[in-house]
Order: structure tokens, then sequence, then C-alpha cells
């Protein structure tokens, strides 16, 4: 038995705080393997506290990996048995890897638009990451992925006959997220739209859509969801003043996270979700989405993309049933964007 075993049985029996100098007994090892150990098993997610007398005590185990997602498959989420699911301690983006798998599928669909064998495998593929190198965001940006912090995931849906309401993907998808935060850790949360997930005024999850188009048909076969979701607050210090997290908007209500397992059950949560939200009746969700938005009755700046030489300001008026945002400029006029990036106005 290693010495991270042996702690770790320790840590489970004794319940209340133990001493590393009693540990180092115990295990028959100095202080300083002690503490290697212990920095080694919060590495792997398990919440051991130390203490201002050098104690440690254990507050909980939030292991994630294929086989604890699995076993949770089994259990709790048996409408995801039939999704493949790959698993990757590091990897540069499950968006980029989900891509590849499918540039080197070939065809998703036949002639008559039901799913090849390759379709069929991918279809509804869920790929998981405990970091990434390079994560991504909209427009080029970064998003930040540290290990044993997040839930960072892919979802590849290539339904029969392609995707209709491309538009609708992301809005729906943060639907699926917020409704699994609040069922999993009763936090509410708010969306910015299009993408971006908000609690206690920080933005704690990104969304980023992209799809696959067939240039013969001009149908969308297949999209990649990528959701990165901040759950714990080992946040990089540049980005604090802006990024959040879930625990951290917990605490900030004086409420405690239940960590057991929680990478893996907000995981699969978010899919269950995602699914469930896809087969319902559109107005529904996308009235859902409507009313998680902050950004209604607000004024904001809307920034420059492709196609826009500089940035205006506007008063969000509503969001339309395509997920697309209504807002009045200055001189009254009524636009309606599609896309885009959007920050909230400061005076």
């Amino acid at each position: 038995m290693t010495t991270k075993e042996k702690i770790l049985n320790i840590l489970e029996a004794q319940k209340d705080v133990i001493s590393g100098q009693s540990l180092a007994a115990s295990c028959n090892v100095s202080r300083a393997a002690i503490w290697k150990a212990v920095d080694s098993l919060r590495k792997d997610g398990i919440n051991i506290e130390g203490t201002t007398n050098g104690g440690y005590v254990l507050r909980g185990k939030d292991l994630f990996n294929k086989d604890i997602l699995n076993q949770l498959i089994i259990t709790d989420y048996p409408e995801l048995k039939n999704s493949s699911l790959e698993f990757f301690d590091e990897i540069d983006s499950t968006n980029s890897y989900a891509k590849k798998l499918l540039s080197e599928a070939g065809n998703l669909r036949d002639s008559f638009g039901n799913l090849t064998q390759n379709g069929t495998k991918l279809n509804n593929m869920i790929i998981v990451a405990n970091s990434q190198t390079n994560g991504r965001g909209r427009l080029g940006r970064t998003f930040c992925s540290n290990a044993n912090n997040g839930v960072y995931l892919s979802f590849i849906y290539c339904p029969e006959n392609g995707i209709q309401d491309a538009a609708k993907i992301t809005a729906f998808s943060a639907v699926a997220v917020c409704r699994s935060i609040k069922q999993l850790f009763n936090l509410e949360t708010k969306v910015k739209w299009i993408n971006d997930i908000y609690a206690n005024g920080k933005k704690i999850c990104g969304i980023l859509t992209e799809g696959s188009t067939d240039f013969e048909t001009g149908r969308i076969e297949s999209a990649v969801i990528g959701i990165g979701i901040n759950l714990y607050d080992n946040i990089d210090e540049q980005i604090k003043t802006v990024a959040g997290s879930i625990q951290g908007a917990l605490i900030s209500d004086n409420q405690n996270i239940d960590i057991e397992n929680a990478r893996s059950k907000l995981t699969l949560c978010v899919i269950s979700n995602l699914l469930k939200v896809m087969q319902e009746m559109p107005d529904k969700v996308i009235e859902e989405y409507r009313q998680l938005s902050f950004l209604i009755g607000k004024k904001i700046t809307v920034n420059p993309v492709i196609g826009q030489k500089e940035s205006y300001t506007a008063t969000v008026k509503d969001i339309d049933n395509n997920a697309s945002l209504v807002v009045q400029l200055e001189d009254n006029i009524i636009k309606i964007l599609f896309s885009g990036e959007v920050t909230l106005h400061s005076d």
C-alpha cells in the first residue's frame, strides 16, 4: 500500500483532525513525505484541509475520472447509457478533439439523411477533460481550464436530418447549464447573451458552439457544444476580477458546497439536461432563456465584430424566438443582433 493510500485510509477512518506527526508515525515516513503525499491527493480531487496546528482533516472526495462517470451513468443517469464517453486528464481542447473526430469520420449521413455507422457512433458523444492546455472561447479568446477546478466538456450533436435551428443551440445549452447548477447546488444563475453564465456578478461558465456544414446541401451536419464551468475558486489571478466560480458564489451566500464527486455529477447533469432541452418545445426553452437574461432593459455597448466598423450603444428590448438580441439604438431604430459581442454600458 502506498503512502497516499495509507493517508487516505487513516483520514477516512479518523474523521477528525489528525496531526502530520501522527500520520508520519503511522505511515513510517517523514513529515515531508506526508506533505508531498497530501499535496498529490489534493491534485487527485480529494479535499484535505490543513489546520493551523499542522493537522489534516478530510472534507470530501471529488473524484473525476472515466470510472466514476460511468458508475454515475449506471446509477443516476441511465438516459446517457448509449452516449460514448471519452475522458482525458489533460488535453489541448475538447472542442478541437471533437472536431478532429468529425473531420476523420467521413459522411455522417447517407443520401436519405439517416446517420451512418460513424454518425451514430459520434452523435451524443461526451468528451471530458480534467484540464485543458488550450481551452478556447468565442472570438479567439482562451478559456482558463486549470486542473481539478472545473468541468470542461464537449458534446457532439448530429441528429437525424441535420440541425434545423443552429442559432438556438448555444441558448439551449445555456438553459441546460443553469438548470443543472440550480438542481445540484441550489444556486441561481443568469445569462449574458449569448453564451456566458453569471453568478453574483461574475462569469462562471462559457459556451462555445461550433458547427460543420455540408457544402453540397448547405445543411449543418453537426455541432460541437463546448462548455467550461468553474466549480472551484482556483482561478488565475489576472481574471479573478471578472471570473468567478460556483464555490465562490455559494460562499458569498453563506452556503457550503458538497464536493463529493461534484465535477462528475455536474458533467452528467449538464449533458442530461442538454438532451432534455433539445427535445422540448423551442418557444418554451427560449422563454426560459429570456427569463434568465440580465441584459433586458439595460444599456449595452455593442462591440465591433467582422463586418462592423465601430462600437455603439443601445438598449436591450428583448430576446426574440430565434435567440437574437433585440436592441434599440439611440435614434430609436430597432436592430436585431444574430451574433456578436456586447458588454454592459458604463456611463
